[in-house]
């Protein structure tokens, strides 16, 4: 049998990969992936949107030789079968060139080892130019004439990428410096939520800095670690010798979050869009926001989130693309998670129902009763059995009747659709504000003046103890049941 060598045609594949469909953030991430990998402390973002318009991207890494730079700007330079370093955040060997080129015509490639400097460019007006994949060496002269090389100079090692021509970003815009100035401040959102674990210097990872134009980017724990709860302990998965670790949390009640923590937890989309499976790949977030179709996104589960850590070793099973930013669990993986999902889904229906109190069990009585009908459909009533309604009765004979009809229009009087606008526009429940203990108290005390003698007195405390809201309330409880015991 005759071969033959056939390579691509480089101006057509070039022009075709820019098509991949990065977003600006993504990009940006994909080369951040490369200064993690080189053991960068801090990544420096710097855009210049008028004449001469660039972005670049400048690390303190370890920088790279001759024969490594030459292997990054090389289509296809790694295997994605090959295995990689267990803090490699890379894959397929096209990133940084598919990534950067997605967002312009030029990119060049600045590395610095001590006193070695080495510039790579590729630039698609002169490869299609020259019809074949003609890699630009730039010398010192040049070098000097990219943006921002003189910062390179003053670290020991270190990469400076610069995107310049940048075609993609102005196609379609009036205003490129406003519409540049709004695109940075997705990349600022994108950066801070997806290496989040990274600019927080979590226990075992070296803290990165990054920053666009000097000013420096906080992380986003989508966790809200210092206030959520871990409903269950880590379960530890091993998927052909590896380990993927998946974590639960529970956001704390909408109630309890600030204005402030609701929007940068919910971003745009409100946080019924944000619950799910938050995946990560080496501690860089991959994939958030989804329930695999393990269940659907709904109200009272929007406050589950669980945390999914795999190693990039698995990057196959998971199904990862090119731009990281796809990725789905395999079927031997996905049966676990399914348990550990409806689990964690049952208990922020619990968290949202019961406004973030613990439901000690199901002897608690409560104000409302959930009542599912026949048909499956769900209603609200008011309880009856409310020790404070059948005190109502005791006390006035012939009230239950006229009590029954009131909780009946306050039944069918609640704004249920205006309250489902209001959840699912994610806005604080101003109404459900936290009662003091002299209040509740008091109230008991007024409930007990109606009975006769100090054992009815002491029952109806009893009764009380275990209700809604004095359920929360024991001491103050006890204080009311010491002083009519004496």
């Amino acid at each position: 049998m005759k071969t033959m060598n056939l390579p691509p045609y480089a101006p057509t594949l070039i022009e075709s990969t820019r098509a991949i469909g990065y977003s600006l953030e993504a990009a940006i991430a994909d080369i951040i992936d490369n200064s993690i990998t080189a053991g960068a402390s801090r990544a420096d973002i710097f855009f210049f949107p008028i004449n001469g318009a660039y972005i670049a991207i400048l690390d303190d890494g370890s920088g790279m030789s001759e024969a490594e730079i030459d292997r990054a700007m090389q289509y296809g330079s790694r295997n994605p079968a090959d295995t990689r370093d267990a803090k490699d955040l890379g894959r397929f060997g096209l990133g940084l060139k598919t990534a950067s080129l997605s967002q312009c015509r030029r990119l060049t490639v600045i590395s610095k080892q001590g006193t070695s400097v080495l510039g790579r460019c590729w630039d698609i007006d002169h490869v299609a130019e020259a019809g074949e994949w003609s890699l630009l060496v730039l010398d010192e002269s040049e070098m000097a004439d990219v943006p921002e090389f003189n910062r390179l100079m003053q670290l020991e090692s270190g990469t400076l990428v610069v995107w310049q021509k940048l075609d993609r970003l102005k196609a379609g815009e009036i205003n490129f410096e406003l519409a540049m100035g709004r695109r940075i401040d997705s990349v600022r959102e994108h950066l801070s939520l997806v290496y989040h674990r990274y600019l927080s210097g979590e226990l075992g990872l070296s803290r990165l800095r990054i920053s666009i134009n000097g000013s420096g980017i906080e992380p986003l724990d989508p966790f809200l670690k210092n206030k959520s709860t871990q409903p269950m302990d880590d379960e530890t998965l091993i998927i052909r010798g590896q380990k993927i670790v998946v974590r639960p949390y529970i956001l704390p009640h909408i109630s309890r979050m600030t204005d402030a923590e609701i929007k940068k937890l919910g971003g745009k989309d409100g946080l019924r869009r944000q619950q799910g499976f938050y995946v990560y790949r080496n501690k860089r977030l991959l994939v958030w926001g989804t329930w695999f179709r393990m269940i659907s996104q709904e109200d009272l589960s929007k406050l589950a989130r669980i945390q999914v850590d795999i190693p990039n070793t698995l990057d196959e099973l998971w199904t990862l693309d090119i731009k990281k930013s796809s990725a789905v669990p395999p079927a031997e993986v996905r049966r676990s998670l399914e348990a550990i999902v409806e689990k964690i889904a049952e208990r922020s229906r619990r968290t949202w129902t019961y406004r973030g109190k613990k439901e000690v069990s199901d002897r608690v009585t409560h104000v409302w009763n959930r009542m599912i009908k026949p048909d499956g459909g769900v209603y609200y009533e008011i309880n009856r059995d409310h020790p404070m309604a059948e005190q109502l009765v005791r006390l006035y004979p012939g009230i239950e009747r006229i009590l029954d009809s009131l909780f009946q229009q306050i039944e069918r009087g609640l704004p249920l659709n205006q309250m489902h606008v209001d959840f699912e526009k994610d806005l604080p429940v101003r109404n459900e504000q936290k009662q003091s203990d002299e209040g509740i108290a008091g109230t008991l005390r007024q409930m007990i003046s109606l009975c006769g003698s100090t054992a009815e007195k002491l029952a109806l405390i009893d009764s009380m103890s275990g209700v809604e809201p004095f359920l929360s309330y024991q001491e103050a409880v006890e204080e009311v049941r010491k002083e009519t015991a004496e």
